[in-house]
């Protein structure tokens, strides 16, 4: 995925009295009075919008909302727009609507520097679609086009991809470009040892991250619910676990594949378990391979946490996807916590050991990367997002881009100067080649021209 140009790139001369369009990602929780109870989408797109409108642009922000079924008032952005206004130092106007005469008219009423928020986009099936004549209306109300939404950069929809059809440029947002330079700088330039810790419920669901992952990483830490498949792969007592049997053919190989790539996969060596899923219910520390009959496995246990911090401690970059204990309840959460938490725990005197250790890592030339909402949840919800290198906005996004897939929502933006000029030096050299073959071609031809001629003119003589 080549270099894209970006929101930086375009200065006073290319914004003052343009109408910008700008796709945010404004999908944030809402409680049941319209609340917003996480505003960390609506902060995040803050430096773009504020960045076009210093730079005297008009700004069109366009976002979705949820996944409304035509159009529902209670996935509506308005209940977004006072936090937004507080956030911007701007009265931001609302439209009812995201296409059509009305907000035509509202859009030739924006001022230098203003800034004006279309109704959920999603209120029309055709965003979804990618309908072309949807897309050119949207498209119609704007000058030129960013796109700052990287959470939904691996939809192909309208207000994503479509729009950039029909504006130029198209480039990516602050936002977007961070993500890009973290995740795929990650992905294709790490900094090694390059670790990678992988959670979550179900192998299934992380078949395409870690599969991707082995071909780049040097350690592979895996958790939560998906190592019981794992456990049972290698032939150890899982009991009243969530067990994918039909994955452990897949288990097996990914196991062979960590070895012939010669990536260090560690599971969890001990597990604390539960009698039961409740939050009130007894647990204990066991080994991974000696887990009784009716017990659950609610999280990695304090040798598994200590020798995980071992191996992250030799790493220069770290991507954590996945929860490793039980979230919902606090009590199996330490070892989601203690990766990267500088938190008080007392699991046989563990106390800041892992914690301290992550966040010297990150303060000290090791990149970390945060990515899956879970995940980002877990760090937030202790309050170390800010001591991480990277807290990725996307879920969906940075998973597919992990396991190498391409973004229509990045894909449909223009390339950056570096990457035309390297094209035209490609293009150049390719010219060059075909000239210098052509000629070498002529040459030779000419050779076997003057070399025939001559053995003509000899026979004449004779």
């Amino acid at each position: 995925m080549g270099a894209k140009r970006s929101v930086s790139d375009l200065k006073t001369a290319d914004l003052k009295g343009k109408r910008v369009l700008v796709r945010v990602d404004l999908n944030v929780p809402l409680d049941d009075n319209l609340n917003i109870t996480d505003d960390t989408r609506v902060r995040a797109a803050v430096p773009t919008i504020m960045y076009l409108a210093g730079h005297g642009a008009k700004v069109i922000l366009s976002s979705h909302l949820g996944r409304p079924k035509g159009v529902t008032p209670k996935y509506s952005l308005k209940p977004l727009v006072p936090r937004l206004s507080e956030l911007l130092g701007i009265k931001v106007t609302m439209a009812n609507d995201c296409i059509g005469e009305e907000v035509a008219n509202l859009v030739a009423e924006i001022p230098e520097g203003g800034v004006l928020l279309l109704e959920n986009v999603r209120f029309y099936r055709e965003e979804e679609r990618n309908d072309p004549e949807f897309a050119k209306k949207l498209a119609s109300l704007a000058d030129l086009y960013v796109n700052d939404a990287f959470g939904t950069a691996h939809r192909a929809h309208a207000s994503t991809e479509g729009v950039a059809k029909f504006l130029k440029p198209s480039v990516a947002g602050f936002l977007m470009q961070k993500e890009l330079d973290y995740l795929v700088g990650a992905v294709a330039n790490p900094k090694n040892p390059f670790a990678a810790i992988v959670g979550g419920s179900k192998v299934s669901s992380k078949i395409g991250v870690i599969e991707s992952l082995l071909e780049k990483v040097d350690i592979l830490l895996l958790g939560g619910g998906m190592i019981f498949t794992f456990y049972m792969a290698q032939g150890k007592a899982v009991d009243s676990s969530l067990v994918e049997e039909d994955e452990l053919y897949l288990a097996t190989s990914l196991m062979e594949k960590a070895k012939t790539k010669g990536v260090s996969l560690l599971l969890p060596t001990d597990v604390v378990i539960a009698d039961n899923s409740s939050p009130d219910a007894n647990s204990k520390i066991v080994p991974a391979s000696a887990i009784p009959d009716g017990w659950m496995v609610s999280d990695i246990g304090p040798d598994a946490i200590k020798t995980f911090n071992g191996a992250l401690d030799t790493a220069k970059t770290i991507i954590w996807n996945g929860p490793m204990g039980v979230l919902e309840f606090d009590k199996f959460a330490a070892g989601t916590e203690v990766l990267f938490v500088h938190k008080i725990i007392d699991i046989e005197h563990h106390r800041f050991s892992i914690a301290k250790k992550l966040a010297d890592l990150s303060g000290n030339s090791v990149t970390t990367i945060i990515v899956g909402g879970d995940t980002v949840a877990a760090v937030e919800k202790v309050g170390l997002a800010n001591k991480m290198s990277h807290i990725s906005t996307g879920d969906g996004a940075s998973l597919e881009l992990l396991e190498g897939k391409p973004l229509p929502g990045v894909l449909a933006l223009d390339f950056g100067t570096a990457h035309r000029a390297t094209e035209k030096v490609i293009k150049f050299l390719k010219s060059t080649v075909r000239t210098l073959v052509l000629r070498a071609v002529c040459c030779l031809l000419f050779e076997a021209v003057v070399q025939v001629a001559g053995v003509d003119a000899l026979d004449n003589d004779a």
